[in-house]
């Protein structure tokens, strides 16, 4: 069971970037980044509360997720689109655990605390991605 889940919160930690091979096609590969989504709610003074906010890991499967590793920072503000999945696991005790995380079809990049944009050339002269 899946929802679509749509929202904004800021990166944690650093992205964890990882390959699974895939017989002999291309590598499947996992961009995962922890994000702090928020729920900001706006007081009469102008300042924002935060009410209701989680942590939620954000699994990106791409075949740029590698390069996109790089791009995306620790306590960088980010808009997710995605859908939830539960996720059941066993931890080092062998007990049963059960989680949520959001698969993203798109993370979005917020124009929030950055001090500069770098765009490659490479990146520019690409042609248009195909589908995901």
């Amino acid at each position: 069971m899946s929802t679509h889940f749509f929202g904004e919160g800021n990166i944690g930690s650093a992205p964890e970037y990882r390959e699974f091979p895939n017989g002999n096609d291309e590598p499947s590969r996992l961009l995962r980044l922890n994000v702090y989504l928020d729920n900001p709610v706006p007081k009469k003074d102008g300042t924002f509360e935060d009410r209701g906010g989680f942590w939620a890991p954000v699994e990106l499967w791409h075949r740029d997720a590698e390069s996109w590793a790089s791009l995306y920072q620790k306590g960088m503000r980010v808009l997710v689109e995605g859908r939830t999945v539960r996720d059941e696991w066993e931890d080092a005790q062998e007990n049963e655990r059960v989680t949520f995380k959001i698969e993203a079809r798109r993370v979005g990049i917020l124009p929030f605390r950055l001090e500069s944009i770098k765009v490659s050339a490479k990146l520019l002269s690409a042609p248009p991605p195909q589908g995901e």
